[in-house]
């Protein structure tokens, strides 16, 4: 209430601008320290305002008159009360702002299974569901919790679920890159799979029968799991390349469902074609073309 008065007080200054003229949602990467401590100053005045309205437009609507509420079609997340306790209106969504407690007060109430959480990484709590489990959809589609089921159940009403990730062949969510590198140089190829069952990753140069590194010093692998659940990192490592480490490697990843392969492909140049060929790409890159450019004029 003082905060209030302190503005109202203010706004009859001459001269005095009772809020920043850039939005609240606006790119502030650029202003300083005051500026910043002057945007939430106003925001947080702007938010008791917006609450001390709310609380004065339920006084008046008293008492409650569920037959006079509007529809609400559409709501993925399910009903909640809104900031009257007296009407329902659609709960929040995961991933959305939400007001802490069993009290509409400003961004709403979070949905069917879901809590209102702050991790410490955002600055106001969004709602997070409460179950963290994947389920599969009788679609043949695992989502990763029921939350996100039950908001696809609502577009589809014939929609079913049971425990755990659908079981799939292995799918190559990051495949391998086409990389060109200089002699002497490190070669890294990146492959991320996602399967149920996990799936087993292995890497082999075309041409070569040997499951990589064999017995090759400069060549290594490393997996392990992630970045989600369920998923496989797997990285091939060149270490001082030569040009005969030119050429194709494939991921495999396979389990007891099925395998799947990308490919990608390793030039190793010397300097002097490295330099010729950085000079290309930045020329196909710039859009550039000597003779489609050369006016004739120029001297």
């Amino acid at each position: 209430m003082l905060l209030l008065l302190v503005l109202l007080t203010l706004s009859f200054i001459p001269g005095h601008q009772t809020s920043p003229s850039y939005r609240y949602d606006d790119d502030v990467d650029d202003v300083d320290d005051d500026d910043l401590a002057a945007f939430d100053y106003y925001h947080a005045a702007d938010e008791l305002e917006d609450r001390n309205a709310s609380a004065s437009a339920c006084e008046q609507r008293q008492p409650c008159a569920p037959e006079q509420c509007p529809p609400t079609p559409g709501c993925r997340a399910g009903l909640v009360r809104d900031s009257c306790a007296c009407c329902l209106e659609c709960g929040n969504l995961e991933g959305q702002q939400c007001d802490p407690g069993d009290r509409n007060v400003y961004y709403g109430l979070c949905g069917d299974g879901l809590e209102c959480r702050s991790d410490g990484e955002t600055q106001e709590p969004q709602c997070v569901c409460a179950s963290r489990e994947p389920v599969c959809g009788s679609d043949g589609q695992t989502y990763t919790n029921l939350c996100k089921f039950r908001e696809a159940q609502f577009s589809n009403q014939g929609l079913n679920s049971s425990e755990g990730p659908c079981r799939t062949i292995p799918i190559i969510k990051v495949p391998p890159r086409n990389l060109v590198n200089m002699t002497g140089s490190s070669a890294v190829f990146l492959c991320e799979v996602f399967a149920f069952p996990m799936a087993l990753v292995e890497w082999r140069k075309e041409g070569k029968e040997v499951v990589l590194p064999g017995d090759d010093p400069h060549i290594s692998v490393q997996s392990r799991g992630g970045p989600q659940k369920y998923e496989l990192s797997s990285w091939l490592q060149i270490e001082e390349a030569t040009r005969e480490d030119s050429g194709t490697y494939r991921c495999i990843a396979k389990n007891d469902l099925g395998n799947i392969s990308a490919t990608a492909v390793l030039g190793i140049l010397p300097p002097d074609e490295m330099s010729a060929y950085l000079e290309e790409t930045m020329k196909e890159l710039m859009g550039y073309d000597p003779i489609r450019d050369y006016d004739g004029d120029y001297y």
